[in-house]
């Protein structure tokens, strides 16, 4: 969906987890890029937001979250899976993103490599990982 259909639950989904939870700075989480992005948004069954991602037009994979109550569920992984199809059907030959290094594992599980070195952002450690899609 476009930021405009998403940005009404997506954008205090994320404002609650990465600038509520992660301390991540609330002027940088909410970007000029939302506007040109895929968003992927999951919903409970009473239509209740529980994890939202994007994707970018050059492949990258972001945004990334779910509400501490969905996490392990299977939530994640269905957002995932549904960024790396849409990169897929827009001609990428491979989807990649920064993951946060806690969260590195739950990439690899997907099929994504690491590559690089680890590095900071907004006082939080992440990797830059890819897959071929």
């Amino acid at each position: 969906m476009t930021w405009e259909q998403a940005q009404p639950v997506a954008g205090p989904l994320r404002f609650a987890i990465f600038v509520g939870e992660q301390n991540v700075p609330a002027g940088i989480e909410l970007d000029d890029l939302d506007a040109s992005c895929v968003h992927a948004v999951a919903y409970d069954v009473d239509g209740k937001a529980i994890g939202t991602g994007r994707l970018l037009p050059d492949g990258q994979i972001g945004r990334m979250a779910v509400v501490v109550e969905w996490r392990r569920r299977g939530i994640g992984a269905e957002i995932l899976e549904a960024l790396i199809g849409e990169a897929r059907k827009r001609g990428h030959a491979e989807a990649m993103l920064s993951a946060q290094l806690q969260a590195a594992e739950f990439y690899r599980e997907a099929g994504f490599v690491a590559e690089g070195k680890v590095y900071e952002e907004a006082g939080i450690l992440h990797q830059k990982m890819r897959k071929q899609v």
